[in-house]
């Protein structure tokens, strides 16, 4: 390929990514949600809203979990939940992948502690209770949860946002992490190209979640303390435990 060819090629790119971004701009305008570009070689875009009173926030650019490859949708909520509550709900391929990776890391090395290094993620899958078959029910067989507060995380889980993880928008390999932490709400998932149906189908579910969240709050669940469950590891409590985004 010439020089020519690859210039011609880049611009091409470029073109492209500005349309896209124009009728994202145009999708989100259209439900008065806020958009802005992020300048810069990697790029993205922060689109923030609101779910009647309650502000949201979308951000879509470079993965920010390594077990995202490529680029990465974020979305978050300060729901003002306690904050010592804990609970993490993924998809089962995610889950089986980051298990096995704690297991290489900790178990084949001879390693004991879980250092700040370690995504929360991977950290709770083996600090804290998971939901059982039955417990999950219709999710059973592509999500799994876990929680140092299974009834909240029971609670949270009945009922519609059920639907809503079903109806998810996952095709096979995408990873999925819905997780609260510290009162905050957030949804992470792998996202190469997105288009407004895209988003519009992430935010339903992550509307569901806030509703549910709010729902399952609303109904004085207690979120307990940590989970007397034992565990392989140890593990180091961090500021990064409280991260979600």
């Amino acid at each position: 390929m010439s020089m020519l060819d690859g210039i011609k090629r880049l611009f091409a790119r470029t073109d492209d990514t500005e349309r896209d971004q124009e009728a994202l701009a145009d999708w989100a305008r259209s439900r008065q949600y806020s958009f802005r570009p992020v300048r810069g070689e990697e790029g993205g875009f922060v689109i923030e809203g609101r779910l009647g009173a309650q502000p949201w926030r979308l951000e879509w650019g470079p993965s920010q979990r390594p077990y995202i490859e490529g680029p990465e949708l974020r979305l978050r909520a300060e729901l003002g939940l306690p904050s010592d509550l804990q609970a993490l709900v993924l998809d089962r391929t995610l889950q089986a992948r980051l298990e096995k990776s704690v297991f290489d890391q900790y178990v084949e090395s001879v390693q004991t502690r879980i250092d700040d290094q370690t995504p929360p993620e991977m950290r709770w899958l083996v600090m804290y209770a998971k939901l059982g078959g039955a417990e999950l029910g219709a999710l059973r067989d592509r999500f799994a949860a876990v929680s140092q507060a299974k009834a909240w995380l029971t609670q949270w889980l009945e009922g519609p946002l059920t639907a809503g993880l079903l109806a998810a928008p996952l095709v096979t390999g995408q990873p999925m992490v819905l997780m609260v932490s510290r009162g905050r709400l957030s949804l992470r998932t792998g996202l190469d190209e997105p288009q407004p149906q895209d988003l519009d189908a992430w935010l339903r579910l992550f509307h569901q979640a806030m509703r549910e969240a709010r729902r399952a709050a609303d109904a004085g669940s207690d979120p307990g303390h940590a989970s007397t469950q034992p565990s392989m590891f140890t593990a180091t409590r961090t500021p990064a435990d409280d991260e979600s985004t």
